[in-house]
């Protein structure tokens, strides 16, 4: 059968004229059925419009099963009641009975946030308004979920049922896939909705983190956040103490590094990271010690922590270049790792602190350390140390240390040194395995 053909028997006028034709011969409806079902199935494999389809059903149920009415009540794809679609079958001598099921169904109130044991109620109702009819009931079915139900009225109470009758269970079948085809169209497009408000979303994120690393005299930065999902809960930043001076002079002023990481991922991180960005921005313009930051970071912070049952660790630290000092306060963050050039090791910077959002009344401390020629701090998030291979095992912050350690004895850039960590961890979680966490890290070295 060519398209052409397929797509005039999805005509209403086709199904008419086949319905009003009463002097068909056994073998000639059977072929007629066969065409009817032919087009049912093609148009089920091109599906575009539920209406037109429920329509079609409705005309070939009333031809079949001319001696009985039938009601079709779907559900949409949120599983409500489909007014709009509620669909009655019959020929001419049941026009009443029609127009009294349509009356019904109209002004029944079925409930906004509708559960399929209310149903039960309407069903009810149908029998104590019908009596002289017999109704069966039955669901409409795919793959073991609810797409509605179908009413059959048959004035013959003795008649016998037609829910075992292969024509009657070949199109309820297609009703079936008709239904949930359409539900999967519906929540196909609000994904991809979705998916574009989170590309849209992580693509201002990524604007929100810095594009470059600032020139900080003596310094060699570099930094970047691999997330877990299109949006991320990490977070690392950059900031000159001093505003409305020159970028010359801003390379030797006092240069804030802080780094982040919001608990869990996706969207909700994604958006606290974005708050509290902006929290501290404004508080790092006070020129206040680290210690003191992060009080009153936390201070801002805890009741839009508190609500949405989340919390952030971080670690702030502010550095100047003139006398290479590097102060830093930790709101239980993983604590970056110093290389120290002239002793060849490592040493862990923390400083006691409690995470931000969970306390109110927490209380921070402020460490310093004064950087040689150079030494080497790499900021992380716990998505570098938490990440796994296909055995189980994590990276862990020891493997980091030694790999750290082995760069570090090394000339190499600080660029190099972050792209060799990402390709360890890359290697270490094995093809076609992702981050299961946020991943970022800051490489800072003194030239």
């Amino acid at each position: 059968m060519t398209n052409n053909q397929k797509e005039k028997l999805f005509s209403n006028k086709f199904i008419q004229k086949f319905i009003e034709n009463e002097s068909i011969e056994p073998e000639k409806g059977n072929h007629k059925f066969a065409e009817m079902a032919s087009s049912l199935s093609y148009y089920l494999k091109s599906f575009s419009n539920i209406n037109k389809f429920l329509d079609y059903v409705c005309l070939v149920f009333k031809h079949i099963f001319n001696q009985k009415v039938i009601l079709i009540i779907p559900l949409n794809y949120e599983g409500e009641i489909w007014h709009e679609n509620i669909k009655i079958s019959g020929n001419n001598n049941y026009l009443k009975i029609q127009e009294e099921i349509n009356n019904l169904c109209t002004h029944f109130n079925f409930s906004k946030n509708f559960k399929i044991k209310e149903i039960l109620t309407f069903e009810d109702v149908l029998k104590k308004n019908f009596k002289e009819y017999k109704i069966e009931a039955e669901k409409i079915l795919s793959r073991g979920k609810c797409r509605g139900f179908i009413y059959i009225f048959s004035k013959d109470i003795s008649s016998q049922s037609i829910k075992d009758d292969s024509n009657f269970n070949f199109i309820q079948n297609c009703l079936a896939i008709g239904l949930e085809n359409y539900c999967l169209i519906k929540t196909k497009k609000n994904h991809e909705n979705v998916e574009r408000e989170i590309a849209t979303g992580a693509e201002i994120q990524s604007q929100l983190l810095p594009e470059y690393c600032p020139i900080i005299d003596g310094v060699d930065l570099a930094a970047h956040c691999r997330p877990a999902l299109q949006l991320g809960g990490d977070y690392y930043d950059f900031m000159c103490l001093k505003t409305n001076i020159s970028e010359k002079r801003k390379e030797k002023a006092r240069w804030a590094l802080v780094i982040g990481d919001v608990m869990g991922k996706g969207i909700p991180a994604g958006l606290l990271m974005t708050m509290l960005r902006g929290m501290l921005r404004a508080e790092v313009l006070t020129g206040l010690p680290p210690d003191r930051i992060l009080h009153d970071l936390n201070q801002l912070a805890i009741n839009d922590l508190d609500q949405s049952h989340r919390f952030v660790t971080l670690f702030y630290s502010d550095y100047d270049p003139r006398t290479r000092k590097l102060r830093f306060a930790n709101a239980a963050h993983n604590p970056p790792l110093l290389w120290k050039n002239s002793d060849q090791k490592i040493i862990r910077l923390d400083a006691d602190g409690f995470v931000l959002g969970l306390q109110k009344d927490a209380k921070y401390h402020c460490g310093e350390i004064k950087l040689d020629e150079n030494d080497l701090v790499l900021y992380y998030t716990d998505g570098v140390i938490d990440t796994s291979n296909s055995l189980g095992e994590r990276f862990d912050e020891e493997r980091l240390i030694k790999t750290l350690i082995k760069l570090c004895k090394q000339s190499y850039t600080s660029q190099e040194i972050l792209n060799k960590i990402f390709k360890k961890l890359d290697d270490f979680t094995g093809q076609n395995r992702h981050l299961e966490d946020d991943a970022s890290m800051v490489i800072f070295q003194l030239k």
